[in-house]
């Protein structure tokens, strides 16, 4: 079973967190950050991964712990179900239309995690939850979870669209990577024989 489970205590942030990347796109999703469960449940719908986040994080002082926190725990606990990662697709790509927006987001499951993020917002929310840390939640997973992780926004101007076409790229990306090969016959998709060093 691909799964991963993780709890993640600090002084900022209590943190519960159980992914199935066999699942289908069941969620059950809080972080005291409306617009940011919103997203974190598209992830996990149109990626088909089971996502359980629970959050308990110090929103009096401001968004960044929790927000950061908790794509820190969800992409240890991706990494966690991926194992040696034998038998993925590995690579993924999406191109996600919102209406007037149109995202493409590409990724390698590596274990060499780098963002290249070439998206901008105009204004300075989204519902309660600061734009400027988007960029940082996607900086964040990729990290945790090893993923080199390029997304881009072709066009857009609705700040809602751009946002949730980015997630819902993503999702469906990592949708491809992570799936399973018959082809592969349980390899590691790579000529080194393992990914990340």
């Amino acid at each position: 079973m691909r799964k991963g489970r993780l709890e993640r205590k600090t002084a900022e942030t209590d943190i519960l967190v159980e992914v199935n990347l066999d699942g289908t796109g069941t969620y059950d999703v809080s972080t005291g950050i409306g617009f940011l469960d919103h997203m974190v449940e598209q992830f996990s719908r149109h990626s088909l991964i089971d996502v359980t986040l629970k959050v308990d994080g110090d929103l009096q002082v401001d968004q960044h712990h929790t927000t950061e926190d908790s794509a820190i725990a969800l992409g240890q606990a991706l990494a966690q179900a991926l194992g040696d990662k034998a038998g993925i697709g590995r690579y993924g790509e999406a191109h996600s239309p919102m209406d007037e927006t149109l995202a493409r987001v590409v990724l390698d499951i590596s274990g060499r995690p780098f963002l290249v993020w070439k998206a901008r917002f105009t204004q300075e929310k989204l519902g309660e939850w600061d734009t400027e840390l988007i960029e940082h939640w996607f900086h964040s997973v990729a990290q945790a979870a090893g993923l080199t992780l390029h997304c881009q926004v072709l066009y857009g101007s609705n700040n809602h669209h751009i946002c949730e076409a980015l997630y819902k790229g993503f999702a469906r990306a990592m949708r491809q990577a992570v799936e399973l090969d018959a082809r592969k016959g349980g390899a590691v998709p790579s000529t080194k024989g393992q990914l990340g060093g």
